[in-house]
């Protein structure tokens, strides 16, 4: 696959696995008004998920109204390239909070940079979700710091997140395959750089709500490699096209 149409997919898939988490708290979230907020981000993600899918059809010569659907319901778990942090289980409202709050800072770091790049489709699809997305961090910003500095009970459940999830962070701004040659033109931002920005903003806010980073080295993952919830995350969310595959929707 070329490097561009290999970025897309890691793009995409990181918000559509995401999304699917995040939808699993329909229903279940800790106030009423909080679920119809994060069913919203829920959305969000996945129409997100859906603009790169857009334009890696275009890249890829293929209909832009089937092939999404193509990629999301027809592949196997082991072709996707999303993070593994995005695919763990939702946990308690504090894990999800934070691993929200840890994406939608990266994903704002990334989706800034990417809104001058030198590929105008990208940098448009770029600068379109970036003012979606600013909501979505300020929204988790203000759930982290009311957990945080909440109370005895609250704060333990967050610093139990941070030091479950911090580990998976590292491979949000891990170089993706053919990222050096993209990077050279102008069509993507070099990963390590997002790194210290994504570190700088971040941080100082987690130390601010009373959370102690933990003494934990990030893991060095490809985005080939996943755990086993992926599979049955994906198993429940391909079983009814699956079922019906010859059908239009």
């Amino acid at each position: 696959m070329d490097a561009i149409q290999d970025y897309l997919l890691g793009l995409a898939d990181d918000e559509l696995i995401l999304g699917h988490r995040d939808s699993e708290w329909c229903g279940r979230a800790p106030i009423l008004e909080e679920d119809i907020a994060f069913a919203n981000i829920a959305l969000d993600e996945i129409g997100h998920a859906d603009l790169w899918y857009g334009l890696l059809a275009e890249l890829s010569g293929e209909d832009p109204d089937t092939y999404p659907d193509r990629l999301v319901y027809f592949r196997e778990p082991m072709d996707y390239h999303n993070i593994q942090m995005v695919e763990l289980p939702i946990g308690d409202w504090a894990f999800t909070i934070l691993r929200q709050y840890l994406f939608d800072a990266c994903e704002q770091v990334r989706l800034e940079a990417l809104a001058h790049s030198q590929y105008t489709p990208l940098a448009n699809i770029a600068s379109k979700i970036v003012k979606e997305e600013f909501y979505h961090y300020r929204h988790t910003s203000v759930w982290v710091q009311r957990l945080g500095l909440g109370s005895s009970e609250s704060h333990l459940r967050m610093q139990n997140a941070l030091d479950d999830i911090w580990p998976y962070t590292a491979q949000m701004t891990q170089p993706m395959a053919g990222e050096d040659s993209l990077v050279q033109a102008g069509i993507v931002p070099d990963s390590s750089q997002l790194q210290s920005i994504w570190q700088a903003k971040v941080i100082p806010f987690l130390q601010e709500c009373s959370l102690a980073l933990p003494d934990l080295p990030g893991m060095a993952l490809q985005r080939e490699e996943h755990t086993p919830y992926l599979r049955v995350l994906i198993e429940e969310m391909q079983s009814v096209a699956r079922s019906e595959a010859n059908a239009v929707w």
